[in-house]
């Protein structure tokens, strides 16, 4: 007796529409053949698995990291982290998950952006959302945004991130309407989700940034009360690896 197999096609056709009840395990747990349950157990092992692979690559793609960098090689000798704070509680990502915000301040090519683009690396391996945004980029977006009236819009997507990066903060100064745009992001974080800065500007300076100096106080007062200054010393890292002065040359 000839034993005829199942459709594929009806199988497949089924799993994109079912979330699987715990009833309908019950049942199946309660006739099915050990060797069934062990296929059973590899298909939702194979469908977790490729769900976590798409949810990363969602998450990298929506981050929008200019350059992806990893810790690998990274020199943390001229980091200098806060006393009490140890560079093990910042790679586990906890400031994150309790909404604190981290300050990288340093002179340009000290290593501020690739550290944080790490973290959100990092964070993004986690099922964090993150978004990494250059902050004179995201001042120029929000103030498009809020002439063609899609503000809400674009202030109900950066809600959604778990970790934002602004990048570059401060390097370029901003008019009145955008320090505060850019503040209404940084207000509505508060308490809510992380913010990394990266800044050459002493925060004492901020307020010629916003051209406000109420708006930088504010904001400075947000950030020191759930913040952590890390500061980046030593030599610049792209002139010591520059191809102009024979750094680094092709083998």
């Amino acid at each position: 007796m000839s034993t005829q197999r199942t459709d594929p096609g009806r199988p497949r056709a089924k799993a994109r529409r079912l979330f699987i009840s715990q009833a309908a395990m019950d049942d199946f747990l309660s006739w099915a053949t050990p060797r069934q349950a062990e296929a059973a157990d590899r298909l939702f092992q194979n469908e977790l698995d490729n769900r976590e692979t798409a949810k990363r690559a969602r998450l990298m793609r929506r981050a929008k990291f200019p350059v992806p960098k990893g810790l690998d090689g990274y020199d943390f000798s001229d980091v200098r982290l806060p006393d009490g704070y140890t560079r093990d509680e910042m790679l586990s990502l906890d400031f994150a998950r309790h909404a604190q915000d981290l300050v990288f301040y340093g002179k340009t090519g000290r290593g501020k952006t690739h550290l944080a683009t790490a973290l959100g690396m990092l964070a993004v391996d986690k099922g964090m959302d993150v978004r990494f945004l250059p902050t004179a980029g995201l001042v120029l977006q929000l103030g498009k945004a809020k002439r063609d009236g899609n503000l809400d819009n674009l202030l109900k997507d950066i809600s959604k991130a778990d970790l934002l990066i602004l990048d570059e903060f401060g390097y370029v100064p901003f008019d009145i309407d955008g320090a505060r745009l850019l503040y209404q992001v940084i207000a509505s974080s508060y308490e809510r989700r992380s913010i990394i800065f990266t800044t050459n500007i002493e925060s004492g300076k901020w307020g010629t940034v916003f051209a406000d100096d109420k708006l930088a106080a504010a904001i400075i007062d947000r950030i020191v009360h759930h913040g952590r200054l890390i500061e980046f010393t030593g030599p610049s890292h792209r002139i010591g690896e520059a191809l102009m002065f024979g750094k680094n040359q092709p083998q």
